[in-house]
């Protein structure tokens, strides 16, 4: 899946790894995708609210040994 841009939220833990996201979706166009980088275990539930909140679309999310990693299509 190609991100046009990719946030690093690591380490960080709530609220920051929303605040980074929203700030780097700002810097995208309607359609384009942002993939976010976590390892915070509430991210799950933040992002797939934030995502739905503001009218965007979680596309995807896996975890890769304790990485969270979403991908998000701006809406």
């Amino acid at each position: 899946m190609e991100a046009a841009k990719v946030v690093d939220a690591k380490g960080l833990a709530c609220p920051m790894p929303i605040v980074k996201t929203k700030k780097a979706m700002d810097e995208l166009a309607s359609g384009q995708i942002l993939e976010v980088h976590t390892t915070d275990k509430g991210s799950k539930n933040d992002l797939t609210a934030w995502a739905k909140s503001g009218g965007h679309q979680l596309i995807n999310h896996e975890e890769d040994s304790g990485v969270f990693k979403f991908w998000i299509k701006k809406g």
